[in-house]
């Protein structure tokens, strides 16, 4: 007998339909998978055969043949197991019917039946709806996942006997509906803004960046909150909508880097130095997301930026520019969304004291040239913001004020940026492209005159031509300005 049954593959951040094909025909048992498998997938005959067994199904002894099309591309994970299993009742007669023709299954067999999570549910579920399935079988553990997709009927499943008994109506797998009301979102508050002693013009640096969703560098000697001033970036951000929830949470489920949770809060990514390019962009052998995805509609940190690696710092220019990134390798060419924003830290020089006003540098001139020269001009000239931060003055150390708290400047950031979003069409004023500057970002007779005065002053390039209009457009919109003035271009000027 001859069956086929739908599955589903991860294509990068996107899905592929899957057929699983089974033949089971006179010949010496066995079960042979073909279709470009992987190790895993290969040993899922195993572990198939064991889940039947231990559930009083019958694993026929036969020669079975299980094809994954289309067969020209490689196959792997656990995803299958589940899959494989229904064809094999199939073709065996065990369950009958044309289910297989509107439904779609994923996920990983236990010895014991028991149906495992898998990574990139989001991914299966939205492939299953975009290709026009009615229903979707998900494991018990990957439901909540699942409901953030609507227009598809889902079935959790817990064990593969309680599969066959739905599928041969002996009883009823309740599905469940889809999440109408996101988890609540709460602040991802790594560091309070009014913890922060001092450092008010860092701070409206930081504020400017949150609303229109620049890039931002901090330089200043060591011990002055360049580290605490970046941490607290994340927990002034507007909380993410749907689509963005949904992303989010895909892309970590992809990476296997969660417990099956939604994730409602915007990431935060810090990896140390000596971090690979590899695991920066994603890739590998079995490729998965890298840390600029992981921080997809969030914030990547890079504290310390000229100790990374140069290969390291060089594959963020592209991300930077496109917001996203196409790994290419022998087998296979995959892109990751990666729009995110990027907060870095440096000291001024390698002793970190370069014009400071109590401590005397000790570094040669050609130490500080080379230690410059770890970051390349293309690099800087796509971080929108650098600012310098000074050391806190003493009085306000041991004297500290309480300043406003993350929740208090998130509530203000929050509502410049969907003033911003109902001109830009729901983008950060970062996403702007030239036309949309052109038209968004217009400036008044007295404010072409500095800009003019500034581009020959500063040699501003192209790009940091255009990207001063995108601060100055941020700076309009925390004032619900629809006019871009010449104070608000003198303020991004200053960043620049």
């Amino acid at each position: 007998m001859l069956s086929k049954v739908y599955a589903a593959a991860s294509a990068g951040f996107e899905g592929q339909i899957v057929e699983v094909e089974c033949d089971i025909s006179s010949g010496l048992p066995g079960v042979t998978i073909v279709g470009l498998p992987n190790k895993a997938i290969d040993e899922a005959k195993e572990r198939v055969r064991s889940a039947l067994k231990n559930n009083k199904l019958d694993m026929p002894t036969r020669k079975i043949t299980l094809n994954l099309a289309p067969a020209d591309i490689p196959k792997d994970g656990t995803a299958y197991d589940v899959p494989m299993a229904v064809a094999i009742l199939k073709a065996s007669e065990q369950v009958a019917g044309d289910f297989s023709d509107r439904s779609l299954f994923v996920g990983e067999l236990s010895l014991d039946g028991k149906v495992r999570a898998i990574p990139g549910i989001i991914n299966s579920v939205q492939t299953a709806k975009q290709r026009g399935f009615e229903a979707i079988f998900v494991p018990e553990a990957s439901k909540d996942e699942a409901r953030l997709i609507e227009g598809i009927t889902i079935y959790p499943v817990k064990t593969i006997q309680q599969l066959y008994k739905h599928l041969v109506a002996e009883s009823h797998i309740k599905p469940v509906p889809a999440l109408k009301k996101l988890p609540s979102s709460s602040i991802n508050k790594q560091v309070d803004y009014g913890d922060i002693y001092g450092q008010a013009r860092a701070k409206r640096a930081l504020e400017v960046a949150a609303v229109g969703g620049h890039n931002i560098l901090l330089n200043g000697p060591p011990g002055a909150g360049k580290t605490m001033l970046a941490r607290s970036l994340v927990s002034i951000l507007s909380p993410p909508d749907r689509d963005e929830v949904i992303s989010i949470t895909k892309m970590h489920s992809l990476s296997n880097a969660h417990d099956n949770k939604i994730i409602s809060n915007r990431p935060f990514r810090s990896p140390h130095h000596t971090t690979s390019d590899i695991a920066i962009i994603g890739g590998g052998q079995n490729p998965t997301p890298g840390e600029i995805s992981l921080a997809h509609n969030g914030v990547l940190f890079l504290d310390e930026l000229p100790e990374f690696k140069r290969s390291v710092l060089e594959v963020l220019r592209q991300p930077l520019e496109d917001g996203h990134v196409t790994v290419s390798r022998a087998k296979r060419t995959i892109t990751y969304p990666a729009d995110f924003m990027l907060v870095a830290t440096q000291n001024p020089c390698p002793c970190g004291f370069l014009d400071d006003e109590i401590r005397e540098c000790k570094c040669s001139p050609a130490q500080i040239e080379r230690y410059k020269k770890k970051l390349s001009g293309p690099l800087v000239d796509r971080i929108d913001i650098r600012i310098t931060v000074a050391r806190v003055e003493h009085d306000k150390l041991l004297r500290p004020q309480s300043g406003e708290s993350s929740e208090t400047v998130a509530a203000r950031v929050e509502k410049a940026r969907k003033f911003g979003a109902e001109r830009n069409g729901g983008r950060t004023n970062s996403q702007l492209g030239n036309s949309e500057i052109k038209k968004y970002c217009s400036l008044d007779t007295e404010s072409e005159a500095l800009l003019e005065r500034a581009v020959k002053k500063l040699d501003l390039s192209a790009r940091g031509y255009m990207r001063t209009l995108k601060i100055s457009r941020s700076i309009a919109d925390m004032e619900y300005s629809d006019k871009i003035h010449a104070t608000h271009l003198s303020e991004a000027l200053q960043y620049r």
